[in-house]
């Protein structure tokens, strides 16, 4: 075990993470005519409502229009050179139309919300490239090499080829993906497998670039280049899985080519047919600017975000970052989900949860509790300080200890009022023989890593006294979540995870997943998650960890676990839950369904009223602000049917949904 001699106050989570790298809102181009656009609508509104002369915020709408419209505009006109029509550019000459009427502040705000919703996606997009160039610098740019005469040279690490020998010293990152050749120390790989707890590397072991060693010291035979390694092929797979992933858009999205085309082929044909017809210029004009308001798709947009928006925002309240209204629609389309182990189903957190003292060796549970944590006292070993906190929360007077050593890979021992105490693997401490108190040491050791625990045996004078188990606690509400979840989906939730078989096989028994895949790497897991894309489920994909982050955007949503997630895996993935709070998922699964049950409602609404007031302007003579008043009431009317959803029985109504109560 490593072992220092200065105590460090305990940590709740032990948190690998890549340095921050933030790309700073307003170094967006798209941010800053956002934000123009904005202040300057945001000026003008109150000088127009309290009557001020058009001189005064006129201007300011125009420098809205400008800021805000240009960047979609010139992306339209760009489309169109490639004979495609979006809804960008519809809304650019929605807008336009609305001014050249007089309706400047609708044109307007239409044009704030567009460029807002474009500088959210253009700053969602470069965090996400931040945090995947930041995963490289867990790896270290330098390396101690071996030279062939025995000497050390320190080398950029892009220089190290395979069959070169590199020293990792105590406290170091691995340079490079190699094998150990000489050395015993202990590895903190969450980086790459996710397990909770530091893994024993000895001779012939693997060791991955970026993890961190611990006490003792390793010569490791490189066998990857830096290009291939572990860490650099996790950053490939994330980029590659968010460059492959198929395009995501909102239901109005999927049919705006053949609405776009065909309103603006009507508007013309609107306004030119009564011209050739011998109709006057004016009133055909203005018959035509009046389709064009009333058929134009605000509503039908309005009828889509607000649902979603108010999900958001309800969410939010709740302990759930989703990050767009995309997302928040796709949450209700899932129908498979794959969960982490570490730190999604369990708490990251090694704990005592077996105190087994031996027969004859006179001590109870808090007594062999107390000598092993006076031992482990100094140390800063994940299992020592997981020692030291049961103690402590027993409220147990820790003994006062001396002569305190570690041997990495062993364990420590200490001299205990007056006694040799030694704290170890068993496997390790015990002589290999079967009798007496070794033996029933060992099966006790045996039992507890069996099902999944890691064992610690406890040593008086070179004679067992005691084993202690130590697992990953399972989150409270992780069963009942499984359980929501296969009701949800209709399939049992399946668990990916790098944890050794024993310790996933525990964890899946005591919440009910029988599909069981341990040992992966975060390539693994990707194959594991495409396998059920090409079998035509859409995945949520839960986890925490950079090993998850390939698997959280190769998904066709993933959500991170936020307060122990790393960096990479937050901003990889589409929603967050804040609090940790796994119960979350499941609910907000049944928020996004009602959502979208919300946005056919609004759409049907939505249609009716375009329907009528377009059948009203062509059969009849409709007037112009007759049509605006009709095409703003539909606006309103499914703007507040949709916030509906912003109400906290929205939510209550949601989680009681996937409890099977109402």
């Amino acid at each position: 075990m490593s072992a220092t001699l200065t105590e460090r106050p305990a940590r709740t989570a032990r948190v690998v993470v890549a340095p921050k790298r933030r790309t700073r809102v307003f170094a967006l181009a798209e941010a800053r005519w956002a934000g123009a656009a904005t202040i300057a609508f945001l000026i003008a509104l109150p000088l127009q409502l309290t009557g001020a002369p058009a001189w005064l915020w006129g201007p300011l709408y125009a420098i809205a229009y400008v800021t805000g419209g240009w960047e979609p505009g010139w992306a339209g006109l760009q489309a169109l050179r490639e004979k495609s029509l979006d809804v960008d550019l519809l809304m650019i000459v929605a807008a336009i139309g609305a001014a050249a009427i007089g309706q400047v502040m609708d044109g307007a705000l239409l044009i704030v919300i567009f460029a807002t919703s474009g500088a959210l996606e253009a700053l969602a997009t470069a965090r996400t490239q931040d945090a995947v160039r930041g995963l490289l610098d867990l790896a270290p740019t330098t390396a101690t090499r071996l030279t062939g005469d025995g000497n050390e040279e320190t080398v950029a690490t892009a220089e190290l080829t395979v069959g070169d020998t590199i020293l990792v010293r105590p406290g170091e990152r691995v340079g490079a993906d190699g094998r150990v050749l000489d050395g015993a120390s202990e590895v903190d790989q969450a980086t790459i497998t996710g397990e909770p707890l530091p893994v024993t590397k000895e001779l012939g072991d693997e060791v991955f670039a970026g993890t961190l060693n611990g006490t003792g010291a390793l010569r490791v035979r490189v066998e990857r280049d830096a290009s291939d390694s572990v860490i650099a092929r996790i950053v490939a797979m994330v980029e590659e899985a968010s460059e492959t992933k198929a395009p995501t858009q909102l239901f109005i999205e999927k049919v705006e080519q053949r609405y776009s085309l065909g309103m603006v082929v009507a508007t013309l044909a609107v306004f030119l047919i009564p011209l050739a017809f011998g109709d006057d210029l004016t009133p055909a004009l203005l018959r035509a600017m009046t389709f064009m308001i009333v058929a134009s798709p605000c509503a039908v947009v309005l009828a889509t975000m607000p649902p979603l928006l108010s999900a958001i925002a309800n969410a939010g309240r709740h302990g759930v970052l989703v990050k767009s209204a995309v997302v928040m629609e796709r949450l209700g389309q899932v129908d498979a989900v794959a969960l982490d182990k570490t730190g999604t189903l369990t708490e990251g957190t090694p704990r005592v949860a077996d105190i087994r003292p031996l027969p004859g060796s006179g001590l109870d549970e808090n007594a062999l509790l107390a000598l092993a944590a006076a031992a482990e006292r100094p140390s800063e070993h994940p299992l020592a300080r997981a020692v030291v906190d049961a103690a402590r929360t027993r409220g147990l007077a820790i003994p006062e200890m001396q002569d305190f050593t570690s041997a990495p890979g062993i364990g420590v021992t200490a001299t205990v009022d007056g006694h040799v105490i030694a704290v170890g693997a068993p496997a390790r401490l015990l002589d290999g023989t079967g009798d007496g108190i070794t033996g029933r040491a060992a099966v006790v050791a045996d039992g507890l890593e069996n099902g999944g625990g890691t064992a610690v045996l406890v040593q008086r004078d070179g004679t067992p006294v005691g084993v202690l188990g130590i697992a990953d606690r399972l989150r409270p509400d992780a069963a009942d979540t499984v359980a929501a979840l296969s009701t949800l989906t209709g399939t049992t939730p399946m668990l990916l995870t790098g944890d050794n078989p024993r310790a996933a096989a525990r964890i899946a028994a005591e919440v009910g997943i029988t599909d069981v895949r341990a040992g992966l790497l975060p390539q693994d897991k990707v194959t594991a998650v495409r396998e059920q894309e090409t079998a035509g489920r859409k995945v949520l994909v839960v986890g925490d960890g950079v090993n998850d982050a390939p698997a959280l955007a190769a998904a066709h949503t993933g959500v991170a676990m936020g307060r122990a997630g790393s960096d990479l895996a937050l901003e990889t993935a589409d929603a967050v839950i804040v609090r940790d709070d796994l119960a979350t998922v499941p609910a907000v699964i049944a928020l996004s369904r009602a959502a979208r049950r919300l946005v056919v409602q609004n759409l049907v609404i939505a249609g009716v009223f375009i329907s009528g007031l377009v059948l009203w302007d062509l059969i009849g003579t409709l007037p112009l602000p007759l049509g605006v008043l009709g095409h703003e009431g539909s606006t309103v009317i499914v703007g507040l049917n949709g916030l509906r959803l912003l109400r906290d029985v929205a939510w209550r109504r949601a989680a009681a949904t996937v409890r099977g109560d109402r």
